[in-house]
């Protein structure tokens, strides 16, 4: 006789759809990519360990994505992301900032090459516990990060090592331990902060930007190609340059629904008493 357990396992497995497998399987190869950089790094191939970090980014940004539009969020999805997340953007780039840079530094440039990693995982855990908690954020503060998100402090962390690969700079302070450490412990020490940060997943371009954007967009995809290595820290410098907007920004629309928030009360009282008094011309 058949196991009840078992015969109830197996015909959930067999009804597990693909649109629910589909995202978990995005996350697991954005994984991949972030354990592949470190076997370029152990390689000494930092060209190609930065561009799996970048694929990593990019599939990070597609499975939750994917997964709302087929209607297949799940608790484990988001563990298991977060998880990869650690490994990818925390592990993974302070593993190839020690190997490039930090080693020269001896045991302090590993303990600095530490903090990194225990940020990211410090953040990740944080937005675990938010996505969980009983009282929600309000609905506009979902156009904000709080703080920099682990992809984007990948990236930012690794400037030095991404510069340093670049044919047209010739700049031996990006290898020098000093500047790694200013990276690791500044991009980190955001990763952890209550900074809001702008989230592109809500973000809305209006209608007379749309051609500018698509164009800047085109423009920004060209120098890529052709100069990825000075190009993609250049737009991890604007990126800093605009965290003081965000939080200006943040500022005002924080203020902005308070305001509406403490008038709603005060018209309901004042639409109730006109209800409530006396009208001559009917009398």
């Amino acid at each position: 006789m058949h196991d009840p357990e078992r015969r109830e396992r197996r015909l959930r497995l067999r009804g597990l759809s693909i649109n629910r497998l589909l995202p978990n399987v995005i996350t697991l190869s954005a994984l991949c990519a972030g354990l592949t950089a470190i076997r370029f790094g152990l390689n000494g191939d930092f060209r190609s360990a930065v561009l799996a970090i970048i694929a990593a980014a990019f599939l990070d940004a597609l499975d939750g994505r994917v997964a709302r539009r087929l209607n297949a969020t799940s608790r484990f999805g988001a563990e298991l992301d977060s998880l990869s997340d650690v490994i990818a953007f925390g592990v993974a780039p302070a593993f190839l900032m020690y190997l490039s840079i930090m080693s020269a530094a001896g045991a302090f440039g590993w303990v600095v090459t530490l903090m990194f990693p225990i940020c990211s995982a410090l953040r990740l855990a944080r937005f675990n516990v938010g996505i969980y908690a009983d009282e929600k954020p309000p609905v506009w503060a979902g156009a904000y990060f709080t703080g920099v998100p682990a992809p984007a402090g990948a990236l930012l962390a690794l400037m030095p090592l991404m510069l340093s690969l670049s044919p047209d700079v010739d700049w031996p302070w990006l290898r020098h331990p000093v500047t790694g450490a200013i990276f690791l412990v500044g991009i980190g020490a955001l990763m952890i902060s209550r900074l809001p940060s702008w989230s592109l997943k809500r973000g809305r371009i209006p209608g007379p930007w749309v051609v500018p954007s698509l164009a800047l967009a085109a423009l920004g995809i060209g120098l890529m190609v052709t100069t990825p290595w000075t190009t993609l820290p250049l737009i991890g410098l604007v990126y800093l340059l605009l965290l003081p907007f965000s939080y200006a920004s943040y500022r005002r629309t924080a203020a902005r629904e308070a305001a509406h928030a403490a008038s709603a009360p005060a018209a309901v009282v004042e639409l109730r008493a006109v209800g409530d008094s006396s009208d001559p011309i009917r009398r």
